[in-house]
């Protein structure tokens, strides 16, 4: 089993920087798949990047270009750095750490980090 707490979220000028980290407790942390998810109100949560077990990086269109995601294995972290941030970047960001398949898929989630883009 696996708990994620999320930091690094915040008040941003468009055009900045921010990155977000997402630290596990728990065992096993090198054979999760990692991802980034963001959600605004009212609206379903999308995948915004994601860093597998077997190091397969993938990013969603909205962050490609613009976001990068790593993992450090040792120490149980995985960081989201975003830039040339814009205000359809303002969402609720969340770690999810995931493994198996169909049924069988477990997932975890953060609780989430505020991140607002100002204009």
């Amino acid at each position: 089993q696996l708990q994620l707490v999320e930091s690094g979220g915040g008040l941003v000028q468009a055009g900045g920087t921010l990155t977000l980290s997402c630290t596990a407790s728990g065992s096993e942390f090198r054979l999760y798949d990692m991802d980034w998810y963001r959600q605004v109100s009212g609206n379903q949560r999308e995948l915004v990047a994601s860093f597998s077990s077997s190091d397969r990086v993938e990013y969603a269109n909205c962050a490609k270009g613009r976001f990068t995601i790593s993992r450090d294995d040792a120490k149980n972290k995985v960081q989201l750095q975003m830039t040339a941030l814009n205000s359809s970047d303002t969402a609720v960001y969340y770690c999810n750490a995931n493994r198996g398949f169909g049924r069988a898929r477990v997932d975890y989630w953060g609780q989430g980090t505020q991140v607002t883009v100002s204009t």
